[in-house]
């Protein structure tokens, strides 16, 4: 690789970069050695003038650079500073490194194996993160491998309490993961701060073959972390995104296929269908519910997981909340109390198909004035066939039709699901018994 020249160089680097050697090193810096080339080699992966400069200046590897980030916090002041109770002042940000963790959190494995070789120690963490944390947080897997090979510990935390494993939070780790449980790594070691362990990191990031390591090497999948969640829990919470649906689908699978609990809890009592109600995550509800999820599971605050889906449908209408709710009656979900119905237009009046599937849940339900003044104007103009439907049913009764629906739905109870498509009958007819939605009310 080419070196680079100093002109080459951002400012600020240069201009904010101190370097410290080790208390006890018996190779002191003199006052001319070249830091910014030093950092500049380390960065850009130059092992030629890094050999040059460590024979030259640096036989001491294990020195630290401190870098001042462009970035301002604020700093208290101690008291034995000012003789007052505290001051905040504003400073930049002050990071503390070795050669060893810049050289592996840019990949560069010819410098690392170079500083290696020089007894760079691989577990010193300055500045928090070691040279295996910032390997794995880029996914550079050859450095994990080098840095294992020389002695590194696959189980340092850093000073946020994070085991490497809790830093492979993308697709390219996966080979980082690999080598980390490979050489000792525990799949169960929980951050300090979140009691997550690499199993909850992999559920919610959506890394299907990183959990299935995980699993395959021994990690309880019912093992809770601080909000007494666990992997399957927290899966269920994510996939908000239509885009991100199948991932989390999928990981919703390899859990329940290694034991995991369908009815957990976590500290609010909330179950994983609650969190996939909420997310209006259809396919994952629906899964949840053909692994025997409790349909009429009570939180904390008294929400089942209709309500959950009903509190945040009009905000979802692109993931279709309408087959979550649709699911949820066909497996034996509650209804919801006629005197509640219209709290439910004036949160999901957006949603049509919402309102004509839990009004076709009922033989027939009585229509206030208060319905009307429940929806606001503009949605009702937009879906005004709908509504002008609705409010015809106020003097008048279903018909026969509806009626029938209702009293089989009543006998087959929970196994709506299940037992209306195996009748005997078209398949229309079949949609019809399980509240497909029609856009009209007769």
């Amino acid at each position: 690789m080419q070196s680079i020249a100093m002109d080459e160089l951002p400012g600020p680097i240069v201009e904010k970069l101190q370097i410290f050697p080790k208390p006890e090193s018996e190779h002191p810096l003199t006052a001319h050695a070249p830091v910014d080339k030093y950092y500049a080699a380390l960065v850009t992966g130059d092992l030629r003038n890094l050999q040059v400069l460590i024979d030259k200046y640096y036989e001491d590897v294990n020195v630290v650079f401190e870098i001042n980030k462009d970035e301002l916090e604020w700093q208290v002041k101690s008291q034995a500073s000012f003789g007052l109770s505290g001051l905040w002042s504003l400073e930049y940000k002050r990071e503390l490194t070795t050669p060893l963790c810049i050289a592996a959190s840019h990949g560069h494995t010819t410098c690392l194996r170079h500083l290696l070789f020089w007894r760079a120690d691989p577990n010193l963490a300055p500045g928090g993160l070691s040279a295996l944390h910032e390997a794995c947080a880029g996914g550079h897997t050859d450095c994990v491998e080098l840095l294992l090979e020389h002695k590194a510990n696959p189980n340092l935390l850093s000073d946020e309490g994070l085991a490497p494993l809790h830093l492979c939070t993308k697709q390219n780790t996966l080979g980082c993961a690999k080598l980390l449980v490979k050489y000792g790594a525990k799949v169960d070691l929980p951050s300090e701060d979140t009691q997550e362990t690499p199993l909850h990191i992999a559920a919610k990031h959506g890394l299907y073959e990183h959990a299935h390591l995980y699993l395959r090497y021994g990690a309880n999948v019912d093992k809770k972390n601080s909000q007494e969640e666990t992997a399957l829990s927290v899966t269920c919470g994510q996939g908000k995104n239509v885009e991100d649906q199948e991932i989390y689908l999928q990981m919703c699978r390899l859990l329940i296929m290694y034991g995991a609990d369908v009815n957990t809890t976590d500290e609010e009592q909330k179950s994983p269908l609650h969190k996939a109600c909420k997310n209006a995550n259809y396919s994952l509800v629906q899964f949840l519910l053909q692994t025997k999820a409790d349909v009429n599971a009570i939180d904390y605050n008294g929400s089942s997981p209709m309500a959950c889906v009903l509190q945040t449908a009009a905000f979802k209408q692109e993931l279709r909340p309408h087959l979550t709710v649709q699911t949820l009656l066909n497996y034996g979900s509650q209804k919801i109390w006629p005197t509640a119905f219209v709290k439910v237009l004036r949160s999901c009046a957006s949603v049509p198909e919402i309102i004509e599937i839990l009004f076709n849940s009922y033989s027939q339900i009585p229509i206030p004035e208060k319905w009307i003044e429940a929806i606001p104007e503009e949605i009702f103009q937009r879906h005004v066939t709908f509504y002008e439907s609705v409010f015809k049913l106020s003097c008048r009764a279903r018909c026969l039709q509806h009626l029938c629906r209702f009293a089989i739905r009543k006998k087959f109870g929970h196994q709506c699901h299940s037992l209306i498509p195996l009748l005997p009958v078209p398949k229309s007819l079949q949609n019809y018994l399980l509240l497909e939605p029609e856009g009209i009310l007769l």
